[in-house]
């Protein structure tokens, strides 16, 4: 009678790369951005003949950029974090 070795039919188990808090930190680096993005837009005029101020506000040129790169800074963070490391 011949004994069937279990070893040899298993696959090696898969596993992801990121684990579950590098795309929770991924998913807040994209509200980061898409949050950015939404508070960079409008400030246009209905009129093309007519300068609008507002383009200039705080909200645009300061505010929205920032939020974007503290969301690149954050997915950069979700990339390089190692959920495996161990504490000392």
């Amino acid at each position: 009678m011949s004994k069937k070795n279990k070893h040899k039919d298993e696959q090696p188990q898969q596993e992801f790369i990121f684990q579950k808090k590098n795309y929770m930190f991924m998913f807040i680096g994209i509200a980061f951005i898409a949050l950015g993005f939404i508070l960079m837009s409008g400030g246009g005029s209905n009129d093309p003949t007519v300068f609008s101020e507002d383009i200039y506000n705080f909200r645009r040129i300061r505010l929205a950029p920032t939020l974007v790169l503290i969301g690149l800074g954050i997915e950069v963070y979700a990339i390089l974090l190692n959920p495996h490391k161990k504490k000392k």
